[in-house]
């Protein structure tokens, strides 16, 4: 542990508060990427201190020739190493330097010290989606500390995915945007949650293994090669010529012999016959509807045409069925149902 204490002979003389230079980085980007501004202050310091030996950033500091001092010095004992005019960089731990900062603030309320100057660089910031990192390492440390997700599989978790898809749907159609963010995060969850049980395979049945990672760059590859009009020397300049576009490229990707191929027999059935009828419409093909007694083919029919005028029948009856729930409920309050 270095002690830390002003240079009595400092040219600058005594009368010089000096300066302090509180050093922020984030545990999200890659230690040693600092900026500009951050190496020129480290470089020219007269002392760099941090109080965490193990800090990420210390072996790339003195891989690059700083000296970085081990120590932890109170708000008077920092103060008074910057006495003389000298520079004084604090690098800072992870969750920030409170007892630091609130000491420097307590000493500069009493007005009975000159203070240094104190200034806050951060060295390096986050960059947009860096939270994801976060969800990955505590969806890791769930994974194998507990009892009840270290024992999760993909066929387990099938019907979470399935609930937190309604969800989400209901809080886009309630318009209830704190809802939606929740419901957003869960459905996130359901993606690192699946990616991270992945990662370890499947050795009974010899499945490779996969991870977020590998998630992220396929649909990164497949977004890419599907908006060549973004990416390419295409153009599209109206969604229908976008849409074209995509229909194109995905059909080149998956070559398939039939257009029912990819959609799921397994999502609810008014959404599953606006789909079929949406691809026989899209390629061009006119086939009649089948005809047979019961409500399903009315409903099939049904779906078709509302396909057809730009309606999703699932939408349109959750729509119905909401407010046949508030005629329910307000029947439920009338007063000719008390007593």
């Amino acid at each position: 542990m270095n002690a830390i204490s002003p240079d009595a002979t400092d040219p600058a003389g005594p009368a010089s508060p000096g300066r302090i230079v509180l050093l922020t980085t984030s545990h999200r980007v890659a230690p040693g990427l600092l900026s500009w501004p951050a190496w020129q202050a480290l470089r020219g310091a007269d002392q760099v201190l941090c109080a965490d030996g193990a800090h990420p950033q210390l072996p790339y500091l003195r891989e690059a020739g700083v000296t970085v001092d081990e120590t932890s010095p109170d708000a008077q004992e920092l103060v008074d190493a910057c006495a003389g005019g000298r520079t004084v960089v604090v690098v800072a731990l992870g969750e920030g330097e409170p007892r630091l900062t609130d000491g420097l603030a307590r000493l500069a309320g009493s007005g009975r010290v000159q203070m240094p100057e104190l200034e806050l660089l951060p060295a390096s910031y986050d960059l947009p989606g860096a939270r994801l990192l976060d969800l990955v390492q505590v969806m890791d440390r769930i994974r194998v500390e507990c009892p009840w997700s270290s024992r999760q599989t993909h066929e387990g978790l099938a019907k979470y995915g399935i609930e937190e898809a309604y969800e989400l749907v209901e809080a886009i159609e309630e318009g209830d945007r704190d809802e939606l963010r929740e419901e957003l995060g869960d459905v996130l969850l359901q993606v690192v949650f699946h990616s991270r049980i992945a990662e370890e395979g499947r050795p009974e049945d010899g499945s490779e293994p996969f991870s977020i990672d590998d998630v992220a760059g396929g649909i990164v590859a497949k977004l890419i090669h599907r908006h060549p009009h973004v990416f390419g020397d295409e153009t599209a300049t109206t969604p229908e010529e976008v849409k074209e576009h995509w229909l194109r490229t995905k059909a080149e990707e998956k070559r398939r012999t039939s257009v029912t191929e990819g959609i799921p027999l397994g999502q609810p059935g008014l959404a599953l016959a606006a789909k079929l009828a949406s691809r026989a419409r899209t390629a061009g093909l006119d086939v009649e509807l089948p005809r047979g007694e019961g409500v399903g083919y009315e409903l099939l029919a049904v779906a078709a045409r509302a396909e057809a005028e730009g309606v999703d029948p699932e939408a349109a009856l959750r729509a119905a069925a909401r407010a046949y729930r508030d005629a329910i409920r307000a029947r439920e309050g009338s007063p000719a149902l008390d007593g």
